[in-house]
């Protein structure tokens, strides 16, 4: 299950998580992302209550990178030691940019 709470305010768009970003919660993440980026300029991921990351979350996180590099930035914040640990194995952690 993952909860997605997201702000969008003069061109900044921040996206709450809180549960598991897997197989299964990745299209609704991914799907929320497409539908709220037009237009956007920074991109904020806050993951304080993410508690898990597999490898499709990881492919919706690039992807939104990949849109961001053309239309802004994009970071990560929040983010605990368990996931911390995945995007420094996965290399992600030379990827994104993640405070």
């Amino acid at each position: 299950m993952l909860n997605i709470n997201k702000t969008i305010e003069n061109g900044k768009a921040l996206f709450t998580l809180a549960g598991r970003l897997d197989t299964t919660t990745a299209p609704d993440l991914e799907k929320e992302l497409k539908a709220s980026l037009n237009g956007v300029s920074e991109l904020v991921l806050d993951f304080a209550g993410l508690e898990y990351i597999s490898s499709a979350g990881l492919r919706v996180l690039l992807s939104a990178q990949k849109t961001m590099f053309r239309q802004g930035s994009m970071k990560v914040i929040n983010v605990n030691e368990t996931i911390l640990e995945i995007f420094e194995v996965t290399g992600f952690s030379d990827i994104l940019t993640v405070e």
